[in-house]
Protein backbone atom coordinates (compact mmCIF):
# COMPACT_ATOMS: atom_id res chain seq x y z
CA UNK A 1 0.00 0.00 0.00
CA UNK A 2 1.29 3.45 -0.84
CA UNK A 3 0.12 6.91 0.11
CA UNK A 4 -2.09 8.53 -2.49
CA UNK A 5 -0.17 10.95 -4.68
CA UNK A 6 -1.10 14.56 -4.04
CA UNK A 7 -2.29 16.66 -6.95
CA UNK A 8 -1.58 20.38 -6.76
CA UNK A 9 -2.84 23.04 -9.16
CA UNK A 10 -0.27 24.55 -11.51
CA UNK A 11 0.14 28.00 -10.00
CA UNK A 12 1.58 30.89 -11.97
CA UNK A 13 4.31 31.97 -9.53
CA UNK A 14 4.48 35.50 -10.90
CA UNK A 15 0.73 35.91 -10.49
CA UNK A 16 0.81 34.56 -6.95
CA UNK A 17 3.64 36.97 -6.10
CA UNK A 18 1.59 39.87 -7.47
CA UNK A 19 -1.41 38.84 -5.40
CA UNK A 20 0.78 38.45 -2.32
CA UNK A 21 2.10 41.97 -2.83
CA UNK A 22 -1.48 43.25 -2.92
CA UNK A 23 -2.21 41.51 0.38
CA UNK A 24 0.88 43.02 1.97
CA UNK A 25 -0.12 46.47 0.77
CA UNK A 26 -3.75 46.29 1.90
CA UNK A 27 -3.58 43.89 4.84
CA UNK A 28 -1.13 45.67 7.14
CA UNK A 29 -2.73 47.74 9.90
CA UNK A 30 -0.95 50.74 11.41
CA UNK A 31 0.49 49.49 14.75
CA UNK A 32 -0.33 52.83 16.42
CA UNK A 33 -4.05 52.14 15.94
CA UNK A 34 -3.89 49.22 18.38
CA UNK A 35 -2.74 51.60 21.11
CA UNK A 36 -5.17 54.34 20.02
CA UNK A 37 -8.18 52.05 20.42
CA UNK A 38 -6.80 50.26 23.49
CA UNK A 39 -6.87 46.88 21.75
CA UNK A 40 -6.08 43.98 24.06
CA UNK A 41 -3.81 42.15 21.61
CA UNK A 42 -3.52 38.49 22.48
CA UNK A 43 -6.28 39.14 25.05
CA UNK A 44 -3.62 40.66 27.31
CA UNK A 45 -3.58 43.87 29.26
CA UNK A 46 -0.78 46.40 28.87
CA UNK A 47 1.11 44.91 31.85
CA UNK A 48 1.04 41.42 30.33
CA UNK A 49 -1.72 40.04 32.52
CA UNK A 50 -4.56 38.19 30.84
CA UNK A 51 -7.91 39.79 30.08
CA UNK A 52 -10.55 38.11 32.25
CA UNK A 53 -12.99 36.43 29.84
CA UNK A 54 -14.33 33.52 31.85
CA UNK A 55 -14.41 31.45 35.02
CA UNK A 56 -13.20 27.90 35.57
CA UNK A 57 -13.15 25.39 38.41
CA UNK A 58 -10.71 23.03 36.65
CA UNK A 59 -7.18 24.42 36.72
CA UNK A 60 -5.38 27.50 37.98
CA UNK A 61 -2.00 28.97 37.07
CA UNK A 62 -0.48 31.40 39.59
CA UNK A 63 2.69 33.27 38.67
CA UNK A 64 2.15 36.83 39.85
CA UNK A 65 -0.12 38.99 41.99
CA UNK A 66 -1.52 42.49 41.56
CA UNK A 67 -0.58 44.77 44.45
CA UNK A 68 -1.63 48.43 44.38
CA UNK A 69 -2.33 48.11 40.65
CA UNK A 70 1.15 46.74 39.94
CA UNK A 71 2.16 43.27 38.78
CA UNK A 72 4.33 41.58 41.42
CA UNK A 73 6.23 38.36 40.64
CA UNK A 74 5.75 35.36 42.94
CA UNK A 75 6.92 31.72 42.84
CA UNK A 76 4.77 29.77 40.38
CA UNK A 77 2.01 27.44 41.49
CA UNK A 78 -0.26 25.12 39.49
CA UNK A 79 -3.52 23.75 40.87
CA UNK A 80 -5.72 20.96 39.53
CA UNK A 81 -9.24 21.30 40.97
CA UNK A 82 -7.76 23.23 43.89
CA UNK A 83 -5.01 20.69 44.65
CA UNK A 84 -1.42 21.87 44.30
CA UNK A 85 0.23 19.79 41.58
CA UNK A 86 3.30 19.36 43.80
CA UNK A 87 1.15 17.64 46.42
CA UNK A 88 -0.58 15.53 43.76
CA UNK A 89 2.75 14.30 42.37
CA UNK A 90 4.21 13.67 45.81
CA UNK A 91 1.13 11.62 46.70
CA UNK A 92 1.19 9.06 43.89
CA UNK A 93 4.99 8.89 43.65
CA UNK A 94 5.32 8.23 47.37
CA UNK A 95 2.99 5.27 46.87
CA UNK A 96 5.06 4.23 43.82
CA UNK A 97 2.21 4.10 41.32
CA UNK A 98 1.41 5.96 38.09
CA UNK A 99 -0.53 9.21 38.45
CA UNK A 100 -1.88 10.20 35.04
CA UNK A 101 -5.07 8.16 35.29
CA UNK A 102 -5.78 9.54 38.78
CA UNK A 103 -5.09 13.05 37.45
CA UNK A 104 -7.55 12.54 34.59
CA UNK A 105 -10.21 11.43 37.07
CA UNK A 106 -9.55 14.49 39.23
CA UNK A 107 -9.76 16.94 36.34
CA UNK A 108 -12.94 15.45 34.91
CA UNK A 109 -14.89 14.76 38.10
CA UNK A 110 -13.49 17.32 40.53
CA UNK A 111 -12.32 14.91 43.22
CA UNK A 112 -9.67 12.27 43.84
CA UNK A 113 -10.82 8.67 43.37
CA UNK A 114 -10.88 6.16 46.22
CA UNK A 115 -9.15 2.79 45.86
CA UNK A 116 -12.18 1.04 44.37
CA UNK A 117 -13.11 4.01 42.19
CA UNK A 118 -9.57 4.19 40.78
CA UNK A 119 -9.72 0.48 39.93
CA UNK A 120 -13.03 0.98 38.11
CA UNK A 121 -11.68 4.04 36.30
CA UNK A 122 -8.50 2.27 35.18
CA UNK A 123 -10.62 -0.64 33.98
CA UNK A 124 -12.86 1.70 31.99
CA UNK A 125 -9.86 3.30 30.28
CA UNK A 126 -8.52 -0.18 29.52
CA UNK A 127 -11.74 -1.19 27.75
CA UNK A 128 -11.73 2.01 25.68
CA UNK A 129 -8.13 1.95 24.46
CA UNK A 130 -8.64 -0.31 21.46
CA UNK A 131 -9.77 1.54 18.36
CA UNK A 132 -13.04 0.54 16.64
CA UNK A 133 -12.81 -2.20 14.03
CA UNK A 134 -11.37 -0.85 10.80
CA UNK A 135 -10.59 2.54 12.31
CA UNK A 136 -6.80 2.40 12.16
CA UNK A 137 -6.98 1.23 8.56
CA UNK A 138 -9.40 3.92 7.37
CA UNK A 139 -8.27 6.83 9.56
CA UNK A 140 -4.51 6.22 9.75
CA UNK A 141 -2.96 3.59 7.48
CA UNK A 142 -4.72 4.45 4.21
CA UNK A 143 -3.69 8.11 4.49
CA UNK A 144 -0.40 8.16 6.40
CA UNK A 145 0.44 11.73 7.25
CA UNK A 146 3.83 13.41 7.46
CA UNK A 147 2.79 15.47 10.49
CA UNK A 148 1.53 13.48 13.47
CA UNK A 149 -0.55 16.30 14.95
CA UNK A 150 -2.43 16.65 11.68
CA UNK A 151 -2.91 12.89 11.62
CA UNK A 152 -4.32 12.93 15.16
CA UNK A 153 -6.74 15.74 14.32
CA UNK A 154 -7.92 13.90 11.21
CA UNK A 155 -8.42 10.69 13.20
CA UNK A 156 -10.42 12.59 15.82
CA UNK A 157 -12.69 13.98 13.11
CA UNK A 158 -13.14 10.51 11.61
CA UNK A 159 -14.14 9.18 15.05
CA UNK A 160 -17.31 11.22 14.50
CA UNK A 161 -18.32 8.64 11.89
CA UNK A 162 -18.09 5.80 14.42
CA UNK A 163 -20.31 7.53 16.99
CA UNK A 164 -24.05 6.72 16.79
CA UNK A 165 -24.94 10.09 18.34
CA UNK A 166 -22.00 12.40 17.63
CA UNK A 167 -23.89 15.70 17.84
CA UNK A 168 -25.61 15.24 21.19
CA UNK A 169 -24.53 17.75 23.84
CA UNK A 170 -25.84 16.13 27.02
CA UNK A 171 -23.30 15.41 29.78
CA UNK A 172 -23.58 11.62 29.50
CA UNK A 173 -22.85 11.55 25.77
CA UNK A 174 -20.08 14.15 26.00
CA UNK A 175 -18.49 12.22 28.86
CA UNK A 176 -18.55 8.95 26.91
CA UNK A 177 -16.92 10.70 23.96
CA UNK A 178 -14.33 12.32 26.24
CA UNK A 179 -13.36 9.07 27.97
CA UNK A 180 -12.93 7.32 24.62
CA UNK A 181 -10.73 10.12 23.30
CA UNK A 182 -8.59 10.23 26.47
CA UNK A 183 -8.06 6.45 26.28
CA UNK A 184 -7.41 6.37 22.52
CA UNK A 185 -5.20 9.43 21.99
CA UNK A 186 -1.99 7.53 22.91
CA UNK A 187 -2.90 4.68 20.55
CA UNK A 188 -3.80 7.03 17.70
CA UNK A 189 -0.52 8.95 18.14
CA UNK A 190 1.57 5.76 18.24
CA UNK A 191 -0.15 4.29 15.18
CA UNK A 192 0.12 7.59 13.28
CA UNK A 193 3.86 7.64 13.90
CA UNK A 194 4.28 3.98 12.90
CA UNK A 195 2.39 4.68 9.66
CA UNK A 196 4.60 7.68 8.91
CA UNK A 197 7.74 5.69 9.71
CA UNK A 198 6.65 2.93 7.33
CA UNK A 199 5.26 4.86 4.37
CA UNK A 200 7.45 7.96 4.48
CA UNK A 201 10.65 6.73 6.15
CA UNK A 202 10.98 3.19 4.81
CA UNK A 203 10.73 1.40 8.15
CA UNK A 204 8.86 -1.78 9.00
CA UNK A 205 5.21 -1.32 9.95
CA UNK A 206 4.81 -2.28 13.61
CA UNK A 207 1.42 -2.00 15.30
CA UNK A 208 0.50 -3.99 18.37
CA UNK A 209 -2.60 -3.74 20.52
CA UNK A 210 -2.59 -1.84 23.83
CA UNK A 211 -2.52 -4.11 26.85
CA UNK A 212 -4.91 -4.12 29.80
CA UNK A 213 -3.44 -3.53 33.21
CA UNK A 214 -0.80 -1.13 31.93
CA UNK A 215 -0.81 2.61 32.58
CA UNK A 216 -1.08 5.15 29.77
CA UNK A 217 2.68 5.78 29.92
CA UNK A 218 3.49 2.07 29.93
CA UNK A 219 1.20 1.37 27.00
CA UNK A 220 2.69 4.21 24.96
CA UNK A 221 6.27 3.04 25.53
CA UNK A 222 5.25 -0.52 24.71
CA UNK A 223 3.50 0.56 21.48
CA UNK A 224 6.49 2.63 20.37
CA UNK A 225 9.32 0.16 21.01
CA UNK A 226 10.14 -2.76 18.77
CA UNK A 227 10.77 -5.03 21.76
CA UNK A 228 7.95 -3.48 23.81
CA UNK A 229 10.27 -3.15 26.83
CA UNK A 230 10.86 -0.22 29.19
CA UNK A 231 12.27 0.31 32.67
CA UNK A 232 10.18 1.36 35.69
CA UNK A 233 12.09 4.66 35.78
CA UNK A 234 11.29 5.35 32.13
CA UNK A 235 7.59 4.68 32.66
CA UNK A 236 7.61 6.80 35.83
CA UNK A 237 9.17 9.77 34.09
CA UNK A 238 6.84 9.64 31.09
CA UNK A 239 3.88 9.34 33.45
CA UNK A 240 5.14 12.43 35.29
CA UNK A 241 5.37 14.38 32.03
CA UNK A 242 1.77 13.45 31.23
CA UNK A 243 0.59 14.61 34.66
CA UNK A 244 2.41 17.95 34.39
CA UNK A 245 0.97 18.71 30.94
CA UNK A 246 -2.62 17.61 31.57
CA UNK A 247 -4.09 21.04 32.37
CA UNK A 248 -3.02 24.67 32.55
CA UNK A 249 -6.12 26.78 33.16
CA UNK A 250 -8.76 27.97 30.74
CA UNK A 251 -6.66 30.75 29.26
CA UNK A 252 -3.97 28.77 27.45
CA UNK A 253 -4.43 28.84 23.71
CA UNK A 254 -5.73 25.31 23.15
CA UNK A 255 -8.04 25.27 26.18
CA UNK A 256 -9.45 28.64 25.14
CA UNK A 257 -9.89 27.24 21.64
CA UNK A 258 -11.95 24.45 23.19
CA UNK A 259 -14.17 27.01 24.94
CA UNK A 260 -14.54 29.13 21.79
CA UNK A 261 -15.44 26.22 19.52
CA UNK A 262 -17.67 24.54 22.12
CA UNK A 263 -19.61 27.78 22.59
CA UNK A 264 -20.89 27.39 19.03
CA UNK A 265 -22.46 24.05 20.12
CA UNK A 266 -20.45 22.04 17.62
CA UNK A 267 -19.67 18.38 18.33
CA UNK A 268 -16.97 17.04 20.67
CA UNK A 269 -14.80 15.74 17.83
CA UNK A 270 -14.69 19.12 16.08
CA UNK A 271 -13.82 20.89 19.33
CA UNK A 272 -11.01 18.49 20.27
CA UNK A 273 -9.61 18.49 16.72
CA UNK A 274 -9.50 22.30 16.84
CA UNK A 275 -7.69 22.22 20.19
CA UNK A 276 -5.22 19.68 18.80
CA UNK A 277 -4.34 21.93 15.89
CA UNK A 278 -4.02 24.92 18.21
CA UNK A 279 -1.51 22.97 20.29
CA UNK A 280 0.46 22.10 17.15
CA UNK A 281 1.75 25.66 16.79
CA UNK A 282 5.38 26.35 17.77
CA UNK A 283 4.18 29.14 20.07
CA UNK A 284 2.25 26.55 22.09
CA UNK A 285 2.85 22.80 22.12
CA UNK A 286 5.80 22.87 19.72
CA UNK A 287 7.98 24.87 22.11
CA UNK A 288 10.10 21.93 23.30
CA UNK A 289 11.12 21.26 19.70
CA UNK A 290 12.64 24.74 19.52
CA UNK A 291 14.49 24.07 22.77
CA UNK A 292 15.94 20.84 21.37
CA UNK A 293 17.00 22.51 18.11
CA UNK A 294 18.76 25.30 19.99
CA UNK A 295 20.39 22.90 22.44
CA UNK A 296 21.82 20.89 19.55
CA UNK A 297 23.40 24.06 18.22
CA UNK A 298 24.79 25.01 21.63
CA UNK A 299 26.33 21.56 22.11
CA UNK A 300 27.96 21.80 18.69
CA UNK A 301 29.50 25.24 19.27
CA UNK A 302 30.43 25.08 22.96
CA UNK A 303 33.46 22.83 23.31
CA UNK A 304 33.56 22.62 27.12
CA UNK A 305 30.03 22.18 28.48
CA UNK A 306 31.25 22.51 32.07
CA UNK A 307 32.90 25.88 31.39
CA UNK A 308 30.31 28.41 32.53
CA UNK A 309 32.11 31.33 30.89
CA UNK A 310 32.20 29.56 27.52
CA UNK A 311 28.51 28.68 27.79
CA UNK A 312 27.68 32.27 28.77
CA UNK A 313 29.66 33.64 25.82
CA UNK A 314 27.67 31.59 23.32
CA UNK A 315 24.33 32.39 24.97
CA UNK A 316 25.28 36.07 24.68
CA UNK A 317 25.84 35.58 20.96
CA UNK A 318 22.35 34.06 20.70
CA UNK A 319 20.82 36.96 22.62
CA UNK A 320 22.67 39.44 20.39
CA UNK A 321 21.24 37.65 17.32
CA UNK A 322 24.76 36.69 16.22
CA UNK A 323 23.94 32.98 16.56
CA UNK A 324 20.86 30.78 16.63
CA UNK A 325 17.83 31.52 14.49
CA UNK A 326 18.16 35.29 14.74
CA UNK A 327 15.30 35.85 17.18
CA UNK A 328 17.54 36.73 20.12
CA UNK A 329 15.69 34.24 22.33
CA UNK A 330 16.89 31.46 24.59
CA UNK A 331 14.10 28.96 24.09
CA UNK A 332 12.66 27.40 27.21
CA UNK A 333 13.24 30.52 29.31
CA UNK A 334 10.18 32.63 30.05
CA UNK A 335 6.45 32.04 30.32
CA UNK A 336 3.25 34.00 29.76
CA UNK A 337 2.20 33.63 33.42
CA UNK A 338 5.06 32.20 35.50
CA UNK A 339 7.69 34.73 36.54
CA UNK A 340 10.01 33.57 39.33
CA UNK A 341 9.52 29.85 38.73
CA UNK A 342 7.49 27.26 36.83
CA UNK A 343 6.38 24.65 39.39
CA UNK A 344 6.40 21.92 36.75
CA UNK A 345 10.06 22.58 35.93
CA UNK A 346 11.31 21.82 39.43
CA UNK A 347 9.39 18.55 39.60
CA UNK A 348 10.58 17.40 36.18
CA UNK A 349 14.18 18.52 36.69
CA UNK A 350 14.66 16.34 39.75
CA UNK A 351 13.43 13.21 37.98
CA UNK A 352 15.33 14.09 34.80
CA UNK A 353 18.57 14.02 36.81
CA UNK A 354 17.86 10.42 37.84
CA UNK A 355 17.18 9.35 34.26
CA UNK A 356 20.30 11.20 33.02
CA UNK A 357 22.39 9.23 35.53
CA UNK A 358 20.83 5.96 34.38
CA UNK A 359 21.46 6.84 30.72
CA UNK A 360 25.01 8.18 31.23
CA UNK A 361 24.05 11.72 30.22
CA UNK A 362 24.96 13.62 33.41
CA UNK A 363 27.20 16.08 31.57
CA UNK A 364 24.38 17.01 29.21
CA UNK A 365 21.98 17.44 32.13
CA UNK A 366 24.51 19.73 33.82
CA UNK A 367 24.61 21.89 30.67
CA UNK A 368 20.84 22.32 30.80
CA UNK A 369 21.03 23.33 34.45
CA UNK A 370 23.84 25.80 33.75
CA UNK A 371 21.75 27.50 31.06
CA UNK A 372 18.74 27.53 33.37
CA UNK A 373 20.82 29.19 36.08
CA UNK A 374 22.71 31.85 34.09
CA UNK A 375 20.29 32.46 31.21
CA UNK A 376 17.90 34.90 32.93
CA UNK A 377 20.70 37.22 34.10
CA UNK A 378 22.27 37.23 30.63
CA UNK A 379 18.87 38.00 29.08
CA UNK A 380 18.40 41.01 31.39
CA UNK A 381 21.94 42.36 31.03
CA UNK A 382 21.85 45.93 29.70
CA UNK A 383 18.05 45.94 29.55
CA UNK A 384 16.35 49.15 30.63
CA UNK A 385 13.42 47.17 32.03
CA UNK A 386 14.57 43.78 33.32
CA UNK A 387 11.92 41.09 33.57
CA UNK A 388 11.61 38.07 35.80
CA UNK A 389 12.46 35.00 33.77
CA UNK A 390 12.41 31.31 34.64
CA UNK A 391 12.87 28.03 32.83
CA UNK A 392 9.51 26.61 31.76
CA UNK A 393 8.56 22.95 31.60
CA UNK A 394 9.44 22.75 27.90
CA UNK A 395 13.08 23.46 28.72
CA UNK A 396 13.50 19.95 30.15
CA UNK A 397 10.63 17.95 28.61
CA UNK A 398 12.27 17.57 25.19
CA UNK A 399 15.49 16.33 26.82
CA UNK A 400 13.45 13.80 28.82
CA UNK A 401 11.73 12.52 25.67
CA UNK A 402 15.11 12.28 23.95
CA UNK A 403 16.48 10.17 26.82
CA UNK A 404 13.39 7.95 26.47
CA UNK A 405 14.29 7.43 22.77
CA UNK A 406 10.98 8.94 21.71
CA UNK A 407 11.15 10.32 18.14
CA UNK A 408 11.04 14.10 17.79
CA UNK A 409 7.86 13.74 15.72
CA UNK A 410 6.05 12.66 18.88
CA UNK A 411 7.10 15.43 21.27
CA UNK A 412 4.08 17.64 20.60
CA UNK A 413 1.69 14.66 20.21
CA UNK A 414 2.73 13.56 23.72
CA UNK A 415 1.58 16.99 24.91
CA UNK A 416 -1.77 16.34 23.20
CA UNK A 417 -2.04 12.85 24.73
CA UNK A 418 -1.90 14.54 28.11
CA UNK A 419 -3.75 17.82 27.48
CA UNK A 420 -6.80 16.14 25.90
CA UNK A 421 -7.88 15.55 29.50
CA UNK A 422 -7.97 19.28 30.18
CA UNK A 423 -9.69 19.99 26.87
CA UNK A 424 -12.46 17.52 27.62
CA UNK A 425 -12.96 18.94 31.11
CA UNK A 426 -13.17 22.47 29.71
CA UNK A 427 -15.64 21.41 27.02
CA UNK A 428 -17.96 19.89 29.60
CA UNK A 429 -17.61 22.99 31.79
CA UNK A 430 -18.50 25.26 28.85
CA UNK A 431 -21.58 23.16 28.02
CA UNK A 432 -22.72 22.98 31.64
CA UNK A 433 -22.54 26.71 32.22
CA UNK A 434 -24.35 27.66 29.04
CA UNK A 435 -22.74 30.98 28.21
CA UNK A 436 -23.35 32.82 24.94
CA UNK A 437 -21.28 32.07 21.86
CA UNK A 438 -17.84 33.61 22.34
CA UNK A 439 -17.57 36.58 20.05
CA UNK A 440 -15.12 39.37 20.98
CA UNK A 441 -15.19 42.67 19.12
CA UNK A 442 -12.92 43.76 16.26
CA UNK A 443 -13.01 47.43 15.29
CA UNK A 444 -12.99 48.16 11.57
CA UNK A 445 -10.34 50.78 10.69
CA UNK A 446 -11.14 51.28 7.00
CA UNK A 447 -12.98 54.22 5.46
CA UNK A 448 -16.27 53.56 3.71
CA UNK A 449 -16.12 53.96 -0.06
CA UNK A 450 -18.54 53.52 -2.99
CA UNK A 451 -18.64 50.50 -5.27
CA UNK A 452 -16.82 51.11 -8.56
CA UNK A 453 -18.26 49.52 -11.74
CA UNK A 454 -15.86 47.16 -13.48
CA UNK A 455 -15.51 49.44 -16.53
CA UNK A 456 -14.32 52.33 -14.35
CA UNK A 457 -11.65 50.51 -12.34
CA UNK A 458 -7.91 51.05 -12.79
CA UNK A 459 -5.61 48.27 -13.93
CA UNK A 460 -5.71 45.67 -16.63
Amino acid sequence: MTAAASVSPAFDDALVTRYADKIRATGKIDPDLYEKYNVKRGLRNADGTGVLVGLTAIGSVHGYMISESEKVSVPGQLFYRGINVNDLVKGFQTERRPGFEETAYLLLFGELPGVRELQLWNGLLDTCRRLPDGFKESAIIRSPGKDIMNSIARAVLMAYLHDPAPDRLDVETTLRQSISLIAQFPVIAAYAYQAKAHYHMGQSLMMRYPETGKSTAENFLMLMREDGLYSPLEAELLDLCLVLHAEHGGGNNSAFTTHVVTSSFTDTYAAIAAATLSLKGPRHGGANLRVMEQMREIKEHVEHWNDEDEVAAYLTRILNKEAGDGTGLIYGLGHAVYTLSDPRTGILRDKARALARAKGRDEEMALYETIERIGPALFNRNRAKPRDLCANVDFFSGFVYDMLNIPVDLYTPLFAISRVVGWCAHRIEELLNGGPIIRPAYKAVFEQRPYTPLSERNGA
